[in-house]
């Protein structure tokens, strides 16, 4: 037996927040094979193995230590899982309220389009317009400087949910995150499913079985940060959590099928939420996108057709007549 231990009380509303130990837990909850199991044999232990039952003199002792500790957590559950469902009331609301402000935007462009042109244009300041959406910049811009994004052909099958389905499973996506459904037989549990998840890789089954997904994904994830569950006992859920949140994926796993990411229905976000580098990248990405639509110069030719004039300006004595800017 365990040496006799000095009891230390806990306040009633202080939850002990050291994590440490979740690995050692984790691999005796997985052992034990429920929640049901895992207490059994804590109590176990602490009969065979400690002065828990005999130290306190009382058994109803014991047995108020056990409900205290029950009571603390049951709180602290509760206050996360209001501050959780809060933030995620939040998080709804303003991309509904910036879903609408999106759709009048475009309301109000489509209206102008197609109001018929006057005789006489009357040349007036045009009130500012709400910062345009983020993930539309990224999804709508051109891969690669050249042809306007018009030109392009489209590749890939068109996105559902800006995600698509494969025989295997379907999939969803946000600019930073994605979700990918596989359909296990009904009644399938956590402890039955094999799943290993790291930062280029996605290994997924049944425990003794084939793996029913295997290979490297598209791009990085941050391993440690994703997650998943099981659906009413027939559905895994994975939660994936890119690096890199201004791309929208075209598949999840290498050799998979493809969608068209030029076809995705991104959410609104605004630039006022990015930081300074990001958009600085992103104003210029979405500037050379309407400069492409408009016939105009991008932002780099523009750059070059200066330094050309201020270059001819210094040397009247050359003939440029010929002149090519590549």
């Amino acid at each position: 037996r365990l040496p006799r231990c000095r009891r230390r009380s806990v306040p009633p509303n202080e939850v002990m927040g050291d994590d440490k130990f979740d690995g050692l837990f984790m691999t005796v909850a997985q052992q034990a094979g429920g929640i049901d199991p895992l207490f059994d044999a804590f109590f176990g232990f602490l009969r065979r193995k400690t002065d828990y039952y005999s130290g306190a003199g009382d058994l109803s002792k014991a047995e108020q230590t056990m409900q205290g500790a029950f009571a603390r957590h049951k709180q602290a559950y509760q206050k996360d899982n209001e501050e959780k469902e809060a933030k995620d009331a939040k998080t709804a609301a303003k991309r509904r309220a910036d879903e609408a402000a999106r759709m009048k935007v475009i309301e109000e462009e489509k209206a102008a389009a197609a109001a018929p042109p006057g005789r006489f244009e009357e040349v007036v300041d045009e009130p500012a317009k709400p910062e345009p959406s983020v993930a539309a910049a990224a999804a709508g811009a051109p891969a690669a400087e050249g042809a306007p994004a018009a030109e392009e052909e489209s590749k890939g099958a068109k996105p559902v949910h800006n995600g698509g389905q494969t025989d295997k499973y379907r999939w969803t996506q946000t600019l930073g995150d994605l979700n990918v459904f596989i359909e296990v037989p009904p009644g399938t549990r956590a402890k039955a499913l094999d799943v290993k998840i790291t930062n280029t890789k996605l290994q997924l089954g049944l425990k003794g079985q084939p793996l029913m997904i295997d290979g490297d994904l598209h791009a990085r994830v941050k391993g440690e940060d994703c997650f998943w569950t099981v659906e009413d006992n027939k559905i895994i859920n994975l939660t994936l959590q890119k690096v890199n949140a201004m791309e929208w994926w075209n598949r999840v796993i290498v050799g998979d099928p493809e969608i068209d990411t030029q076809k995705v229905e991104p959410e609104n976000s605004n630039l006022s939420d990015l930081d300074g580098e990001t958009r600085q990248t992103v104003e210029k990405m979405m500037y050379d996108q309407r400069q492409k639509q408009m016939g105009k110069p991008t932002s780099e030719e523009q750059k070059k057709q200066d330094m050309l004039a201020k270059f001819m300006e210094q040397h009247p004595e050359m003939d440029f007549s010929n002149a090519k800017m590549s």
